[in-house]
């Protein structure tokens, strides 16, 4: 979800609410090009996030909506009808859970799975750390391979979008692995790079011209 399906890291937005974005978005970038083991970036960050109010959750959901890129194939339920050959189950993938599912709800998807953060007894400030499991690279690729199954396709039928180092697991098992304006890293791996300005371009990749993917728009 993350730099792909919207156009922030929604952990840096929490950390620019609560005054550490720039500590935050350092080991962000460094978990981003690979240089840190994701589950260690992600305590590391998390555990900056300690005692910031919940309602800024909220607050992000209202705020940050504005400035989300909505533009991409997820969102077009047309894309259903084009071909049987892909995945017709449209899901985001990594966050936290609070804008995970309100995405999910805006976007229509089937699934979404994201990181939960811990939050205090009385409901009122997070705790530094996260619960249940951790949506990293290892998790990614097996839960594209349970959402295949779901819909009763193999995972060559899936087309799987990513930016970071932890996606390319995910990336590598998917049918079609496409790295979205995505780290050097990650566009060395990958088997299609996409550096545009919008995931619209992605059903270039379905075989769909200009003149096809704006009339779907309409």
């Amino acid at each position: 979800m993350d730099s792909t399906l919207i156009e922030q890291e929604v952990i840096d937005e929490i950390a620019r609410c609560c005054g550490v974005v720039e500590q935050v978005a350092k080991i962000t970038e460094s978990a981003m090009n690979g240089e840190l083991d994701f589950k260690e970036s992600l305590a590391r960050r998390v555990g900056l996030l300690k005692g910031t109010p919940v309602s800024v959750l909220e607050l992000e959901l209202c705020r940050g909506l504005k400035k989300l890129g909505f533009q991409l194939a997820l969102s077009l339920v047309s894309v259903k009808g084009i071909t049987s050959f892909w995945l017709k189950a449209y899901c985001g993938i990594g966050g936290f859970l609070p804008l995970a599912k309100y995405v999910k709800s805006e976007l229509g998807l089937d699934f979404a799975y994201a990181n939960q953060l811990e939050v205090s007894q009385d409901g009122t400030v997070l705790e530094g750390r996260t619960f249940g499991p951790i949506v990293d690279g290892t998790r990614k690729a097996e839960l594209l391979d349970v959402i295949a199954q779901s819909c009763n396709v193999g995972v060559n039928q899936v087309i799987a979008v990513g930016d970071g180092a932890n996606d390319l697991p995910m990336l590598g098992v998917a049918g079609l692995g496409v790295a979205f304006n995505a780290k050097p890293r990650v566009q060395e791996q990958a088997q299609v790079c996409l550096n545009q300005p919008s995931l619209l371009y992605v059903l270039t990749l379905l075989g769909l011209t200009e003149t096809e993917i704006a009339e779907l728009l309409l």
